[in-house]
This record gives C-alpha cells, structure tokens and sequence, in this order.
C-alpha cells in the first residue's frame, strides 16, 4: 500500500448499474479508492472497464446507483461544476488521443491553454517540465506521427498531468505495447505516483501489470466485482473464474 493512502475515499462508487439494450455491463457494483491509492480494475476485453472510467467522469451517465469524486456527487451533475470536476481528474486514453496537428510540446499544452491562466511561455515551460518527468522533453518538438507507439503513451501521460491532477484514470495503458516497453510504463506509473500521491484507477487485462503497480486489485466479470483485494490473495483464491483469469492472464 502506499504510505500516502488513508482512509477517506477519493472515489466512491455505490450501486451503480449500467447496461446497453438487453447487455448488462455492470451490475450494482461498489467500488472504492482511497487517496493516495492505485486500483488496478481487471477483467477480459469487453467487460465494462472502460465503460467505469467513462462513468467516472461523466462522459456516460449509469443507469442508476452513485458516484462520488472527491466527495462530489457527480451523477446527473449539471455541466458547469461537473467540469470542474474533470479539471482534478487525469485520464489517459488507450489509444493516447493525441491531436496529430499539434507537436508534442502543444498536445501537453492543449489542457493548460483551456483550463489554466498562463501565458504562451508558462505554457511552454511546464510543457517541458512535465515531458521531462516522462522522458519525453527531447522530442517536443516533433509530431505524433513521428514517434513510437510507447513514447505516445508517455506524452498521453504527460498530458493529463498538467493540470496536476488529483486522481488519474488510465485505459489499458500498456496494451499493444511490447514487454519491455510494458515494463517502462508500469514504472513511470509507480514513480509518478510515488512523487505525487494520487489516486488512481488502472484498467487492465494485463495480470503482470497489475503485480506491479497495483495496491489493490479489483476484478470484473460479467457485470459484477468478483474480487476486491490484494494481488497477493487474488492469487490464493480458489474462485474458479479468479483462478483461471490468474493462470491465463
């Protein structure tokens, strides 16, 4: 556990439902995470996972059931003050999203040109600044296009830390990549999360990941939380679907 995690929820999700026509993605789940905590939500493609993180910053309403963001309420929230939220939320998409007619350096800025009050140098700077962070500051100036499937990641990253956020939301931020580049991500989230004690939510399919950053692990299957625990008893659970999620995955 991070020594920085306490008690009081960062997220607290209750009840929540949420189906599409006759397919239910999740069933009345709860869910939390604690400040200064990294949950890794696993579960097979296709099972909702991506679906809660959208939940959780209102992208998608649920069907029912509550979802608390720092102790705000953010279900049926109006635009205004749920943007707000989103301000303290980071989310890195699994595909990185970034904006192929923007530099590196510009696609960092994007948030902080939209949500902060600096002026085109300050942006510039703190750009840099992050990228640094990400091992990305030598190719600030280049375009998406010209650099790997794993620096992207990277730049996604540092894009959705420049608002310094309080929770960080990542979308199988390992998928597609090799296992060396796989292992350098997993460390860049460790050490971010060392040096700035969020809470975050990392959905994943990836059992090896998941032992390595995850302070507590929460897997999803067929709409439900089949488990909600330490990556160390996941592995000791004699859950037939549990134990063959571990030996496969």
């Amino acid at each position: 556990m991070n020594p920085a995690a306490n008690g009081d929820p960062a997220i607290q999700i209750t009840n929540l439902c949420k189906a599409f026509g006759s397919q239910t993605v999740l069933n009345c789940v709860d869910l939390q995470v604690l400040r200064g905590e990294t949950l890794v939500v696993l579960g097979r493609s296709g099972t909702g996972k991506s679906v809660l993180l959208r939940l959780l910053i209102g992208l998608q309403q649920p069907d029912s059931g509550s979802i608390q963001v720092l102790g705000q309420e953010i279900t049926g929230l109006p635009e205004n003050p749920l943007y707000e939220i989103r301000k303290k939320v980071g989310f890195v998409f699994q595909n990185s999203a970034l904006y192929d007619s923007l530099t590196v350096a510009e696609n960092v800025e994007f948030p902080l040109k939209y949500h902060g009050r600096m002026t085109a140098g300050q942006r510039r700077d703190r750009a840099i600044e992050i990228l640094t962070q990400v091992g990305m500051e030598e190719a600030a100036d280049k375009m998406p296009t010209d650099i790997s499937g794993g620096m992207k990641k990277r730049v996604g990253l540092a894009r959705a830390l420049a608002l310094e956020p309080d929770i960080m939301l990542y979308d199988e931020p390992t998928a597609g990549l090799d296992p060396i580049t796989s292992g350098e991500i997993n460390d860049l989230i460790l050490k971010l999360q060392k040096e700035r004690t969020m809470s975050s939510i990392v959905v994943t399919h990836e059992i090896r990941s998941a032992e390595t950053i995850a302070d507590r692990v929460a897997l999803l299957h067929q709409g439900n939380i089949v488990f909600d625990g330490k990556f160390e008893e996941l592995k000791k659970s004699d859950d037939e679907f549990v134990s063959l999620f571990v030996r496969n995955g």
